[in-house]
């Protein structure tokens, strides 16, 4: 039996593989299936940043049954990396690991997350660890040059850290109080 977080790599490689792109060398997007789960509008994600989206779908396909948004206090959707970071640092969460942290080696099935990889500001990336190197990781990635993609990234200061949802993860929500 293997576990989600394996199940999770296998889901990530084989969709990043297929590929998935928006509109990009004459090809009409096909993001459809990424940015469904975005509702009310999914259209305008259509246009933007999908990488955080294409981690989400492979974590639904996946089966982790994560909600589009938590419903704890989160900035935006599962489809900003930034939500990502924060349902992960939750305090009945705990899964985020800094790139810093003495004793965590990534595995495969973790989610990595990138600082300045494309644009200036923080945390603007992210994707599923495959396979972890001395001196790089492969990733399955959405939104490499509007393609999903597998990649081979240097572990270097754009590694911000990483999500490592535990085994026997499952999402409950939240009950409300009496």
């Amino acid at each position: 039996m293997t576990s989600h977080t394996h199940h999770l790599a296998q889901v990530a490689e084989a969709l990043a593989r297929k590929p998935f792109h928006g509109d990009t060398m004459g090809l009409k997007s096909n993001l459809q299936p990424i940015v469904r789960h975005f509702t009310p509008a999914p259209h305008r994600y259509l246009d933007a940043k999908w990488c955080a989206a294409f981690v989400y779908h492979c974590c639904f396909k996946a089966g982790l049954g994560l909600p589009a948004r938590h419903p704890t206090p989160v900035s935006c959707s599962f489809a900003g990396v930034r939500a990502w970071i924060e349902w992960a640092k939750l305090p009945h969460n705990r899964f985020y690991f800094s790139a810093h942290h003495a004793t965590l080696a990534p595995r495969r099935g973790d989610l990595i997350v990138f600082d300045r990889l494309f644009d200036p500001g923080p945390h603007d990336h992210v994707g599923v660890v495959l396979a972890v190197r001395k001196t790089t990781v492969r990733t399955a990635e959405g939104h490499v040059n509007n393609l999903s993609a597998v990649v081979d990234r240097p572990r270097n200061p754009h590694v911000r850290g990483y999500i490592r949802i535990p085994i026997n993860y499952r999402f409950r929500p939240p009950t409300p109080a009496s």
